[in-house]
């Protein structure tokens, strides 16, 4: 016989310093931007209610968590930068990421910079990874190097980089060319 699950009681609607302690937990806990938190904090007085005389104040809060260096966009999108770069993903991909989670491009001028630094470096990433052009065990035939070449392109890499190596033949060392 399955006994029916017990009701979870409901969280208690936050106020100003239950909503502090979330939103400290938070940072302790996870790397995050600005627009993130604000998000975040958002929904759980969307969750759980609000229970206080003031409103919440969640741009003062973001502000202060900002100044006191719990919450660094610029920092965060380094992070992401050395991140794509391991992983083998473009500049372009970068530039999609950090605009879609709130990052200003005046916080992004380094990990721009890191990139195009780093550009060469990620595309081999990337083609090792997927076993592609130097990296691969034979040459792929025509119609699977234009597929190799879309998922280059769908990785943020330019279409001069992305051919430099679906074109190369297994074993080629593009790194003086």
């Amino acid at each position: 016989m399955n006994q029916p699950r017990p009701v979870k009681k409901p969280a208690p609607p936050l106020n100003a310093g239950s909503l502090r302690q979330l939103a400290l937990h938070y940072v302790g806990k996870y790397a995050t931007t600005q627009s993130k938190f604000a998000v975040y904090l958002t929904r759980k007085i969307r969750e759980r209610g609000w229970d206080d005389e003031r409103c919440a104040d969640l741009a003062g809060l973001t502000e202060q968590f900002t100044s006191l260096g719990y919450i660094n966009d610029a920092q965060f999108a380094e992070a992401r930068s050395r991140s794509f770069v391991r992983r083998g993903f473009g500049g372009r991909r970068l530039n999609e990421d950090l605009r879609a989670i709130g990052i200003g491009d005046a916080d992004a001028i380094n990990a721009k910079a890191h990139m195009e630094e780093s550009i060469f470096t990620a595309a081999e990433n990337f083609a090792k990874r997927k076993r592609l052009g130097p990296f691969a065990q034979e040459a792929a035939p025509p119609e699977k190097r234009i597929k190799q070449l879309n998922a280059f392109l769908r990785a943020g890499h330019s279409f001069e980089l992305a051919k430099r190596f679906v074109y190369a033949e297994p074993g080629d060392d593009l790194s003086d060319v």
